[in-house]
């Protein structure tokens, strides 16, 4: 008679620690049913999370093909699923977080003259900077699945400057573009918010005139930079953005082709501001805020909104994802 195992969680953002846990799970045992928490639990939790179906999918993908013939998936729709009364399963993986869990079920079992499910606990895995990789840090844009940080302690310890490689590179779309006159930015900014869903946050604007943009269609960036200038040139467009909208206002230092370790730290100050306080930051750049972007995005928490104009055609907006965090790093790696 062929073995079956018992595995539940969430499965966001499927990583390293996850793919431990679903291998452990198919050493022990001829076939592992995975319960993937549903949408509806799921969305209480964290109106973030992809779909239950995009988890399994990516799961999958993330599988060998061996692997993949030996699993099948459920939706868990309460605290402990079937795990209950199954009587075909035998054993249980989980962490240490929900090893209580396991230990309710097996009382329960008990009671309901159950055998008890064999609890096998599966170690963590941990990243690089020796913290527990976990989904809620993937979603905060600290770490990647693979639990490698986005950036190290020792990142722009020196200023970089633009190469022409970098330069070559970013001439690549990184964005969709809204397309719209010049003669009314909010067209292409409408444009540009309605595409987004409600989930998409912040909403990061990079430069003056998408900044005032949205402030004249009664939105103000979770995230505002500006340089006071449009097209490289002085703008005064940007004495008419209201810095009392803003939370905090802060200042920086980046001449044009560099990042500097004084963005960078504004960047990484705003971020903070509205992940940890939820207050909205305005940051006034001394030279050109053109390159933050790549900062932003690997700093940004996932699924953050990062808009910002595209000279005589519109508004180019990019949801920072595993993607857009991969390409950015790639990016400031040609720096110099």
């Amino acid at each position: 008679m062929e073995s079956v195992g018992l595995v539940g969680g969430t499965f966001e953002f499927f990583h390293i620690g996850h793919q431990k846990l679903i291998e452990t799970g198919l050493s022990y045992c001829d076939n592992l049913e995975i319960w993937v928490i549903s949408d509806e639990i799921a969305q209480q939790k964290d109106s973030r999370i992809s779909s239950w179906k995009e988890r399994c999918d990516y799961i999958q993908s993330n599988l060998l093909l061996e692997d993949n013939s030996r699993i099948s998936f459920h939706k868990l729709v309460d605290e402990y699923g079937v795990a209950t009364y199954h009587d075909k399963a035998s054993m249980i993986f989980c962490t240490s977080e929900t090893m209580s869990n396991c230990i309710s079920i097996n009382r329960i079992r008990v009671e309901s003259n159950l055998d008890e499910l064999s609890i096998i606990e599966v170690p963590h895995v941990y990243s690089k900077d020796g913290s527990i990789i976990s989904s809620s840090r993937i979603r905060d844009g600290d770490i990647d699945p693979e639990g490698n940080n986005w950036f190290e302690d020792s990142f722009l310890s020196s200023e970089l400057h633009l190469t022409k490689d970098a330069e070559v590179s970013l001439k690549d779309p990184f964005g969709v573009l809204f397309k719209g006159p010049e003669s009314d930015h909010s067209i292409a900014i409408k444009d540009a918010l309605n595409s987004l869903k409600s989930h998409h946050s912040p909403i990061i604007a990079v430069g003056d005139v998408t900044v005032k943009s949205l402030q004249d269609i009664g939105k103000v960036a979770s995230i505002g930079l500006i340089d006071e200038k449009t097209k490289r040139m002085k703008w005064d467009g940007f004495k008419e953005i209201n810095q009392t909208l803003y939370d905090c206002v802060i200042e920086c230092h980046n001449p044009p082709g560099m990042l500097t370790k004084s963005l960078f730290h504004s960047c990484k100050i705003a971020i903070d501001n509205w992940t940890l306080k939820n207050l909205r930051t305005l940051i006034i750049v001394d030279g050109e805020e053109d390159l933050a972007p790549l900062l932003l995005h690997l700093l940004a928490p996932m699924n953050s909104a990062i808009l910002y104009g595209q000279p005589n055609q519109g508004v180019v907006l990019r949801i920072t994802g595993l993607d857009s965090k991969s390409r950015c790093q790639s990016l400031v790696s040609l720096f110099n």
